[in-house]
């Protein structure tokens, strides 16, 4: 699968979880909701990772 591909599908995802549920929910609700999305088409969904970063 193409990076175009994966942004499409998680674009998608993100779509469908707003149309369904509006705006105003908190964001750990959100964020849950769109990774059960994303899973449903077929991607792998990892939350809050660390990731190392330089910033001087």
């Amino acid at each position: 699968m193409t990076e175009n591909e994966i942004a499409t599908v998680i674009v998608d995802a993100a779509f469908t979880t707003h149309t369904a549920l509006g705006p105003g929910l908190l964001e750990s609700v959100c964020q849950t909701v769109l990774a059960v999305e994303i899973e449903k088409r077929g991607l792998r969904v990892r939350r809050e990772c660390r990731i190392p970063i330089s910033y001087a």
